[in-house]
């Protein structure tokens, strides 16, 4: 009988969990780089903002096609000397070194021949020189992701020789069942965006 009830439990348990993740999705998915507005800071004009978006979005073109190509070298060149990258399990890695170096790692183990998908949800210019720009990402081998579960931070600065590189990354892996469990219990925590 013991038995019995824990399997019914499982089971419920189990459609549960699957119906949690079935009914979580995303409708915000966001959209290429080029094709999100930017929102320019107080100081700035908004051709300025548009001119430096195009500099920005083909900043982070660079940085995704030197992860195609699985070049830690590259990938680092985008990030300034004291840059810090958080990654989605945590790890937090300080500098451009740290980070080429954990890239090169990478790309010669279990990402080896991996790619990089992005989509834009955001950028918004807090001054001039400095943008934070939020997209919806994943790691893929084959044609394309099957989802982008990832959500990340770029936080962007034009150094001195007048190329945007990225001061700050932050990476976080979406929870779907959780998320969906928080909305259920607390309605007015789901974005706008997604309701």
């Amino acid at each position: 009988m013991l038995g019995i009830s824990a399997l019914t439990l499982a089971l419920i348990g189990g459609g549960g969990y699957l119906w949690l993740d079935a009914t979580s999705d995303v409708h915000r998915t966001g959209a290429p780089c080029t094709d999100i507005p930017p929102a320019a800071a107080a100081t700035q004009t908004q051709t300025a903002a548009e001119k430096d978006h195009a500099s920005i979005c083909g900043a982070l073109a660079s940085l995704t096609a030197a992860w195609d190509r699985n070049d830690a070298d590259a990938y680092g060149r985008h990030f300034t000397e004291n840059a810090t990258y958080t990654t989605f399990v945590g790890t937090h890695y300080e500098g451009r070194k740290d980070i080429t170096v954990a890239h090169q790692a990478l790309f010669d183990g279990f990402l080896e021949g991996s790619k990089l998908a992005d989509s834009y949800l955001g950028i918004r210019f807090l001054s001039p020189e400095t943008a934070v720009v939020t997209s919806r990402g994943d790691t893929y081998t084959g044609d394309k992701p099957d989802d982008l579960s990832k959500v990340q931070t770029y936080t962007l600065v034009r150094e001195t020789d007048g190329q945007w590189r990225i001061a700050a990354f932050h990476n976080t892996q979406r929870q779907s069942v959780m998320e969906r469990i928080s909305f259920i219990f607390s309605p007015d925590t789901k974005p706008q965006a997604e309701q």
